[in-house]
């Protein structure tokens, strides 16, 4: 009897599955067939996508479940009006093969990918929920913010020259310089859009249309934002996930995963570090709006801050360390190379030092432009969106607007997180 083909061996041509074709399409994969068990009529699936971009199914069988990611030829949130090339899904296997290198435990694994189908087919993680679902509702998450800074670190130092030899890094930009379909989203969509009347931005109105157009009227804030654009544009540092919120992390109390990575690309490290902090801080602004009964979220929205210290302190710790443990045996990358250690051995911490400051000024000026996007953009964030009374979530908004421009113009000037936070409550 002839082995069945692979389905992307069979039809080379791209099509959207549906929850009524999918079984079909994975019973040709025999490690699927496996882990779902049984027949293909006793597989039953359904399709839970909720993001902006592409479709998400869950197929589960007698013995296990899958997850199916496919994505579309265009922007699922707009529609057949802006298209959208299919290889980002090229891309964000790329990545999760790269991150499960570094940070395994931090990622789902990968069970195939079918290149002509846009499509990969990974583990269903459950009982694990969307973090920002979790935070909307006052969820803790232990473990959280330790697991979110090791995952940062390691990622984005192993893929670095602080690891590289410099010809490999650039061999490894070479492989996603494509991407360029989602990167243009990310220019456009965090640093120009807000600023000006793009078609597609929305915002709290008419409670926030002062705002909305002090900004598009405010000279020093969008230097300060075409600032970080150009560091976005030019400093190929690290491969960064490149939309890593907290719609993008999965967590139960003690798991914590970290999945949709197809805006990678070599970029800022600060990039994915200040997108991360930037959602916990809109989750903590926006606590207020879920509140019941006055201050009823007055210690889970203290918790959060303190998470996010805890998520930079991690960080800050696993970065120093990997660069400390170079020596002539383990030289790593072409930067700050052990041979100019011999004469002056403290130039180690001293450039330990030096490069984490850097990161942490682009880390806070690329906050505050993800928190001004989600908020005057295009797409925005449930965390404010899911506050039913507009007067209560502009309110929330409002304080989150003034403390990220308050991020963008005074990045130098704050020294520690703890600052940051106080910035945060006196917003």
């Amino acid at each position: 009897m002839t082995a069945r083909l692979k389905p992307a061996e069979e039809k080379k041509e791209y099509y959207a599955l549906t929850p009524d074709s999918i079984c079909g399409y994975l019973a040709g994969y025999k490690s699927v067939a496996s882990r779902l068990g049984g027949s293909v009529s006793q597989w039953q699936a359904k399709e839970v996508g909720d993001g902006n971009l592409n479709l998400v199914f869950i197929v589960e069988g007698p013995k296990g479940a899958v997850v199916v990611k496919q994505a579309l030829p265009y922007v699922r949130l707009v529609g057949e009006s802006w298209p959208l090339p299919l290889s980002r899904a090229h891309y964000e296997h790329l990545a999760l093969v790269e991150q499960s290198k570094h940070a395994s435990e931090y990622v789902p694994e990968i069970y195939e990918y079918d290149e002509a189908m846009a499509l990969t087919v990974m583990e269903y993680l459950s009982p694990h929920i969307i973090l920002r679902k979790g935070l909307i509702k006052a969820v803790r998450y232990p473990h959280m913010a330790d697991h979110l800074g090791k995952f940062l670190a390691r990622t984005l130092f192993f893929t670095s020259d602080l690891h590289l030899p410099a010809p490999e890094k650039k061999r490894r930009i070479s492989y996603f310089l494509d991407n360029t379909a989602m990167c243009k989203i990310t220019e456009d969509l965090v640093f120009d859009e807000p600023y000006f009347d793009a078609p597609m931005n929305r915002h709290t109105s008419p409670q926030l249309d002062d705002i909305a157009q002090a900004f598009k009227k405010d000279a020093r804030l969008k230097s300060a934002v075409q600032d970080m654009k150009w560091r976005f544009l030019n400093n190929a540092e690290a491969l960064i996930h490149g939309d890593l919120h907290t719609g993008s992390v999965m967590v139960t109390e003690e798991d914590t995963r970290v999945i949709d990575p197809e805006f990678a690309f070599y970029g800022p490290i600060g990039f994915d570090v200040g997108a991360i902090i930037a959602n916990l801080f809109m989750a903590y602004f926006s606590q207020s709006g879920h509140e019941k009964s006055q201050g009823e979220r007055a210690q889970y929205s203290d918790w959060l801050l303190d998470q996010i210290q805890v998520l930079w302190a991690v960080f800050e710790h696993e970065i120093f360390s990997l660069v400390m443990k170079r020596n002539e045996k383990n030289p790593g990358g072409d930067v700050y190379s052990p041979r100019l250690f011999k004469d002056a051995p403290s130039l180690a911490e001293i450039t330990a030092k030096d490069r984490i400051q850097k990161i942490w000024a682009d880390s806070l000026g690329f906050a505050g432009c993800k928190i001004i996007r989600r908020i005057l953009g295009l797409a925005h964030v449930e965390d404010f969106e899911s506050i039913e009374n507009p007067d209560t979530r502009s309110s929330c908004e409002k304080r989150a607007l003034a403390f990220a421009r308050r991020l963008l113009l005074d990045r130098e000037q704050f020294s520690s997180m703890n600052d940051v936070v106080e910035a945060a409550h006196e917003n």
